[in-house]
């Protein structure tokens, strides 16, 4: 993400995160996840579709943020042997 703009945080509602491991993976749900938003060129979203896009693990959804449209990757496997975080925030994965 090297030419990526960083343009703010922003929570999503609705949706619920959880830790599948060494990612995380967002779902549709009562709460939130706190996300960051970046303004990226077409040959970056080109690679992050690659690497989220492929086997079906990961959907891009279009969302709304206070800094215009923006995509989401909802995961699309069941999540029923992960673990929540109830923040919604990754950074808070490891806390109890």
């Amino acid at each position: 993400m090297t030419n990526a703009q960083w343009l703010g945080d922003h929570s999503v509602e609705n949706y619920q995160l959880y830790s599948l491991g060494h990612y995380p993976g967002a779902v549709p749900g009562p709460g939130h996840v706190l996300g960051e938003v970046y303004r990226i060129d077409a040959e970056t979203l080109a690679e992050l579709d690659q690497l989220r896009t492929a086997g079906g693990e990961y959907k891009r959804q279009l969302i709304q943020t206070p800094y215009g449209s923006a995509w989401m990757y909802v995961y699309q496997l069941s999540v029923d042997d992960h673990t929540r975080i109830e923040t919604g925030n990754w950074l808070d994965r490891d806390r109890d």
